[in-house]
């Protein structure tokens, strides 16, 4: 099965928004599982990004290629999963804030130019209460979820230039 060509990937300005952050959040958070989607038997403590489809921005201007807005859900299980979640989460916020403070550039990805936090972690019992895209309806028995939301500005990564392959005569 064939890729997508280079010529096509070429035209892509931008790194998926899941991409970048999880990459930041893996490095600064060893040791905790950061991911995009649930496996159906999870293992907690976990950290899940999803990017919300009801805001994303485009200005036009080359410098700020993308604006989203991201739910962060921050996972521990008992006996201390409330306590423990809650300090997974701030420990996301610290995370991110330092990463775009730092200006640290994620190779191929690009980086954050701005994070804001839109909604402070707070304890959320089921995904019923959840604000972002969600996979399925509740939590595993002794597991606590705690939910934050960002609003985050991203610059793409630089770029090689490309070249398109020369037309056929």
């Amino acid at each position: 099965m064939a890729g997508v060509p280079d010529h096509i990937k070429a035209l892509a300005e931008l790194s998926p928004v899941e991409d970048l952050l999880l990459a930041v959040l893996r490095k600064g958070l060893p040791g905790i599982r950061v991911k995009s989607l649930i496996d159906q038997h999870e293992r907690f403590p976990l950290v899940l990004i999803r990017r919300d489809p009801t805001f994303g921005q485009w200005s036009g201007d080359t410098r700020f290629t993308d604006a989203a807005r991201v739910v962060i859900n921050a996972f521990a299980p008992d006996p201390n999963g409330d306590q423990d979640a809650a300090i997974l989460a701030e420990a996301v916020r610290v995370v991110l804030r330092d990463t775009w403070l730092r200006n640290e550039v994620v190779p191929g990805l690009g980086h954050l130019t701005r994070v804001d936090m839109n909604s402070a972690p707070r304890r959320a019992s089921d995904w019923a209460t959840s604000s972002g895209p969600v996979q399925y309806a509740d939590l595993p028995s002794g597991i606590w979820r705690y939910e934050a939301i960002y609003d985050i500005r991203i610059r793409k990564p630089r770029q090689r230039p490309f070249s398109l392959p020369a037309s056929p005569q």
